[in-house]
């Protein structure tokens, strides 16, 4: 019997912000390889909504830039959050996974890849530095989704 997991990215930020338009990216290079039992997505900002999504999933990757972030990017675990608090403009990644497990009784494996951004000015393209920084991120994303599928199977 042959598992795969099902893995959803999401990316959120601004394109129209320089290098905020990060997360969006990775999820648009992501989202054309076309894998099987894996969904790829940006958003300007997490909603409460995106709980929905993240409950039918096993593991989840929330990718955003980040101001402060080393070089290229860091990855950490996220747990859902112990309450859940948000306002219409900030939600947490540990608050949409906490409102996935308190209305959807989802549990995905999550992760929050923040990728180093330099300038977020009203621009339309990443900078330089940001899309080197974004090839790094996606060459170690797309090995640990693959890695991730390959256990699953096995």
């Amino acid at each position: 019997m042959t598992v795969s997991l099902r893995v959803l990215v999401i990316g959120y930020g601004n394109p129209g912000r320089q290098d905020d338009g990060l997360g969006p990216a990775a999820a648009a290079a992501i989202e054309r390889l076309g894998w099987a039992n894996l969904t790829a997505y940006d958003n300007y900002q997490l909603n409460i909504e995106h709980a929905a999504d993240v409950a039918e999933h096993d593991v989840v990757w929330f990718v955003d830039a980040s101001k402060d972030a080393a070089a290229p990017f860091t990855v950490r675990p996220v747990q859902p959050a112990a309450s859940i608090d948000f306002s219409s403009h900030i939600v947490s990644p540990e608050a949409v996974l906490a409102i996935a497990a308190h209305c959807y009784n989802g549990a995905p494996s999550a992760h929050l890849l923040a990728i180093r951004g330099y300038e977020f000015a009203f621009l339309e393209e990443l900078t330089a530095a940001a899309a080197d920084n974004l090839r790094a991120a996606l060459a170690m994303l797309i090995k640990r989704i693959d890695v991730t599928q390959r256990m699953a199977a096995s």
